[in-house]
Parts: C-alpha cells; structure tokens; sequence
C-alpha cells in the first residue's frame, strides 16, 4: 500500500518551478516568496525561481500566471491585492478568483503607517488636523489602485473621515519607489510593509504613527497599534498567499499545499518569519479560498465598483492552456 498522501502527486514536481512576484526586488512580498523558494528547493529537489513582474498596478504578474500552463510549474505570490483586485475585474485581462486556484496562505504581518518627515506630521492627530486644513489636497501614496497599501489607507481614511488624494505609482509597482516617494514628500502619508521601510524610519526620513495591527510590530516596539493611537478598532494587516492558474490538477494543488504548510511549519523557517515579524497563516486551499473571496467582498466596499458591479463581471476565463 502506498504511503503517499491522499490528494499528493508523486511526480511532482520534476523539473524547476517558477514563482512569480508581481513587485519589484527587495520588497516584503520579495523577501517572503525568496525565504520560501531556497527552502522548498531543498524539499523536491529542484530549482524555485523567483521572478520579479511589477507594472500595470501589480497586475502584470497575475495576467502572465492566469495564461500559463495548469501543470503547478508556474506559480504567483501575492498580497491581498490578489483578493482586493477582484473588485476591479472588469479592467482587467484575467478575473482575480476564477483564472485561478487558491493554494496556500503564507503568512500575515502589520503594515506601518508611516509620513513624510517633509510633511510634519507625527501623530494621528496631526494627520487629522493636515488633512482637515487641506480637505481633498493631501496626497497619499500606495503601490497601486486595488493593493492593501491602498486599501488600508482607504479604510483609514474613511474611519478618520480625511479626504485625501490617492497617488499610485506612475510607472512602477516596487515598493521600494513608493518609499522613496513618500520619503521624497511626493506624498504625506503611505500603508508601508514594515521590513523595506525600517531603515527610512530609523534614518527619519519618514515618521512612524502606528501599525495597522491590534499586536505590535516585533521590528517596531516602540510603535503603538493605529487602534491604541486614536483609530478605534483599526485592524488591517497585509498577508500572502500562492496561487496556480485554473485547472491545475488537485493532486499537484495538495502536493504543493502540503509541502509549503511542511515548510512554513519547520523550526527554520518560522524562526526566519519571527525575526521578520511575519505570522504563518494555517489554512487548507479550501479554507484560503473562502478566505480570499470574504477579501474580495471587503474590497468591494471600499472601491468604487460596487458588489453587484463585480458579480456581473464577464471577463473570460484565460483560455491560453
């Protein structure tokens, strides 16, 4: 009798695998998708390659996975903007839930909402009274229309009642860029992954007002929750997840599924996450999928589309199989 696993394909994988990143290098999407490949390498065998695809609002990643071939080779590693670009489908070349297979969620971790230290503003207070002395002129930044730098800071907004202007990047989705951005005064404020903004904190070109998380950040300790720092019941944090194209066969989906929950569970790397300030995130594909699409209906809210615009999306299915 064979010991492998219910749902587990023996062969796979037998050759290198790809996962695609649809931000720029160096980002906490980067960090996390590299941490995980060099592991799972050693696991099968093969090569895991990470590959950088920023642009169109951190949907040229997603559009390339959605066309590949369903046989778990080519992969994608997303934020939540994977779930709140569901919101916007009807613009987009792939549908965000059903071009494609939940597979694993990774990990979750606290943004930080940090402002330009040109802006001088320090305190959620101070935000407030900017924004209020200015009503729809301040400027805040995010790494595009649909990602969670965007929407917690939509949803910060709309809890603090600011009127503000959302400035996506121009012409890349790195987060590095909208760091440097925010940092340059571009913009006042910004929802920044914590690790690639840490050394702009510390040289205090931006300037920390809380994290979007009820726990505070392990790299951040002396920075209080937004809920603590004036915003009641603020909780928005970011998180990870992989996903294949549709149609990828079950028995690769719980091969990778499981070996990745194997991986995220080992001594290593959950040390590696902690020192990140990452928490793993435990969930079958069936549970991340119903995980994603309660995300996508949060997103609805705070976008312009409605949820009955996005339920009559038409938007084919990639058909490039």
């Amino acid at each position: 009798m064979s010991s492998t696993p219910a749902g587990r394909d023996q062969a796979f994988p037998d050759r290198p695998v790809r996962v695609i990143d649809p931000f720029g290098a160096a980002g906490g999407v980067d960090v996390i998708a590299r941490a995980l490949a060099s592991r799972l390498a050693a696991v099968w065998g093969q090569p895991v390659i990470v590959e950088n695809h920023p642009g169109a609002g951190s949907t040229a990643a997603p559009a390339l996975v959605a066309r590949a071939s369903p046989d778990g080779y080519t992969l994608l590693i997303n934020t939540s903007a994977q779930a709140y670009s569901a919101a916007r489908a009807s613009g987009l070349p792939y549908h965000p839930l059903r071009d494609f297979v939940p597979v694993a969620a990774l990990t979750t971790q606290p943004y930080v909402l940090a402002a330009s230290a040109q802006s001088g503003i320090t305190t959620i207070g101070e935000l407030v009274a900017a924004a209020s002395g200015r009503p729809g002129q301040i400027r805040f930044a995010s790494a595009g229309t649909g990602t969670g730098t965007h929407l917690a800071v939509a949803t910060l907004n709309r809890d603090l009642g600011i009127a503000a202007v959302h400035t996506p990047p121009a012409a890349t989705d790195a987060i590095t860029d909208v760091i440097a951005s925010t940092a340059a005064g571009h913009a006042a404020y910004a929802m920044l992954p914590i690790p690639p903004a840490a050394a702009w904190l510390r040289d205090g070109r931006l300037v920390a007002l809380g994290v979007s998380t009820a726990r505070r950040s392990r790299l951040l300790p002396d920075v209080p929750p937004l809920a603590e720092a004036g915003v009641t019941g603020f909780d928005f944090p970011i998180w990870y997840g992989i996903w294949a194209p549709a149609h990828t066969p079950a028995g690769i989906v719980g091969t990778l599924a499981r070996d990745i929950a194997d991986t995220l569970a080992t001594a290593e790397l959950s040390d590696w996450l902690t020192r990140h300030d990452a928490d793993p995130m435990l969930m079958s594909p069936a549970e991340f999928g119903a995980f994603v699409e309660g995300e996508a209906e949060r997103a609805a809210v705070l976008l312009p589309a409605s949820s009955a615009q996005r339920r009559q999306i038409s938007a084919t299915p990639a058909e490039s199989r």
